[in-house]
């Protein structure tokens, strides 16, 4: 089982930010390792979202990445899950979900009014993880969950 962390000191994010720099690339960019480690200290830094790490053996496996929002009609804060991915390395061990899961657990902590995300079409595996984990479909790739 993965062990999840927050990051929450910008020294943290040498972790994480090659697994960024793969979620990049998967989304079809070029490869920036120093400008992964920027862009994710500086949310950091300055409070503008949160970071999850899955942990395997101490090793990096897999990461979320939250930003916050807000539902006028619903008059309370939600989260954008914007980022999520798992190294192809441990793919099919529930790290995935396991990272959805600690995420719908701060959801719920908070009282926010649940997790919106977008993701491809073509994005197979993301779209049944997502259906799988209580995500309901708006159109045909963002998906809505309601805590």
């Amino acid at each position: 089982m993965a062990d999840i962390r927050e990051i929450i000191m910008p020294e943290d994010v040498e972790h994480v930010a090659g697994l960024f720099d793969a979620y990049r690339q998967f989304y079809h960019q070029e490869s920036d390792l120093q400008g992964a480690h920027k862009f994710l200290s500086d949310r950091i830094i300055n409070q503008e979202s949160r970071i999850f790490i899955a942990y395997i053996n101490d090793r990096p496996a897999g990461f979320v990445q939250l930003y916050p929002f807000f539902t006028s009609v619903g008059m309370r804060r939600t989260w954008v899950l914007n980022d999520l991915y798992v190294d192809e390395m441990v793919r099919g061990k529930g790290i995935g979900r396991a990272l959805i899961e600690r995420v719908q657990e701060l959801c719920q902590q908070e009282g926010r009014a649940g997790i919106m995300l977008e993701t491809e079409v073509n994005n197979k595996v993301g779209n049944a993880l997502y259906q799988s984990s209580g995500f309901n479909l708006i159109g045909n790739n963002f998906y809505f969950w309601k805590a």
